[in-house]
């Protein structure tokens, strides 16, 4: 994980509808940059629809929300709209943005050990430093501990 007060990488990389976004194209707003495994996946369907319901809140604050996984932009999508996410997915195929924040690890499930991304979620500033980050958050109760850590 990587350490609050730092920078936060910089990357570009492409949303659901396939256009290429940058951090730096969100400098001057609170970006919450959320790491999670998997689309359509009971946990990561659970965080995403609470981030989409606080959506609201997190605009009213300032924030922008921003999802990165491994999946393709056509995985993207069709979560995006079979579940009415009103935020950006970005897709990381190649895991260039995952393993630039420390996010690739191994893990271990009924003994066995394979390597994945580990749910992180960064609270990154205007100015593009990071003053919160959470490794190993709980999928349903993230986006409200989100919306808190904002005040």
């Amino acid at each position: 994980m990587l350490e609050i007060g730092t920078p936060a990488p910089d990357f570009t990389l492409p949303d659901q509808d396939g256009i290429a976004r940058s951090l730096s194209d969100y400098r001057g707003s609170k970006v919450i940059l959320y790491f999670y495994p998997k689309d359509m996946t009971a946990g990561c369907t659970k965080q995403a629809c609470a981030f989409g319901e606080l959506f609201p809140q997190f605009r009213e604050k300032g924030a922008v929300v921003l999802g990165v996984s491994k999946d393709s932009v056509a995985s993207h999508k069709r979560f995006e709209e079979k579940f009415g996410l009103p935020f950006t997915l970005l897709s990381d195929p190649e895991k260039e943005v995952i393993q630039a924040y420390d996010v690739w690890k191994e893990k271990k499930l009924y003994g066995k050990v394979s390597f994945g991304v580990v749910r992180t979620t960064y609270l990154i500033d205007g100015d593009g430093i990071i003053v919160r980050a959470f490794d190993k958050v709980k999928a349903a109760d993230n986006p409200r501990q989100m919306l808190g850590e904002l005040g």
